[in-house]
Parts: C-alpha cells; sequence; structure tokens
C-alpha cells in the first residue's frame, strides 16, 4: 500500500512540470555573463554558504560553477585545500539568476563523490572567466 503514493507521484510529475518551463532571458548572443556578487555565510566550523548572483546565464550549470568557484577561493583563503559540495539550489527572475550552496571545507581530502580540489578548481575558474571572491 505505501508504494501507490509513490507510483501516483512518478506517474503524475511529469504532467505537473511540463507547465514550469520559464522563458529564459538571456544577455545577446555572444554576450558574457554578469557576475553580482558573492555573499559568504559561515554556518558552523567548516560549513559555509554561499549565495551568488549573476545576470545572462545560459543555465543552471552557470550559477552552480560561480558558487563552486566561491567555494574554492573561500577555502583557500582560510587555508584550506578542499571543499565538497553539499547542495545547490538555483533560482531564475528573469535575466537574473541566484545561487544558494552550501560546502564543507577542510584540509585534507573529505569523502564523498563531490569533493573539489580548491588551489585546482580557482585556477580553472581564472581560466573560464568566472570571478571568486
Amino acid at each position: 500500500m505505501r508504494a501507490w503514493p509513490i507510483l501516483a507521484t512518478l506517474l503524475l510529475a511529469p504532467a505537473s512540470l511540463s507547465g514550469c518551463a520559464a522563458a529564459v532571458a538571456a544577455l545577446p548572443e555572444g554576450a558574457s555573463p554578469i557576475y553580482d556578487g558573492i555573499e559568504t555565510i559561515l554556518l558552523d566550523g567548516d560549513l559555509v554558504n554561499f549565495r551568488v548572483a549573476m545576470q545572462g546565464a545560459r543555465n543552471e550549470l552557470e550559477v552552480e560553477a560561480y558558487a563552486r568557484c566561491a567555494a574554492a577561493q573561500y577555502a583557500l583563503i582560510r587555508g584550506f585545500g578542499f571543499a565538497r559540495h553539499v547542495r545547490t539550489t538555483v533560482a531564475q527572475t528573469g535575466s537574473k539568476w541566484r545561487g544558494d550552496a552550501v560546502y564543507t571545507i577542510s584540509s585534507a581530502l573529505p569523502r564523498g563523490l563531490k569533493t573539489i580540489d580548491a588551489e585546482v578548481t580557482v585556477r580553472d575558474c581564472g581560466a573560464q572567466g568566472i570571478p571568486t571572491i
């Protein structure tokens, strides 16, 4: 009997999501996104929240990359070499995008699949033109 709500959710989800497609407002062809800033909030010891804002992102991945770059630079500033992604949520209103990401930072490579080497990531961010803190 417990499987029924899950099955109903799986069957109805595509129908409910089909109305959620929003028009993507992007910058003109060939224009670069505009990075509007990073807010860093220390949650607890090694747990840090990064709120990023940008305009003209092509998709959620660009917002997630901006938050990842912020996390990597923050880890280096604090004297740590690694970060582990906990979660990221992204919202869009017109051409404005906001990301809310949480990372743990550590001096040793943390457990998990979503770990980043801060030094390598900051270097990659610079090469891609993504600002850090």
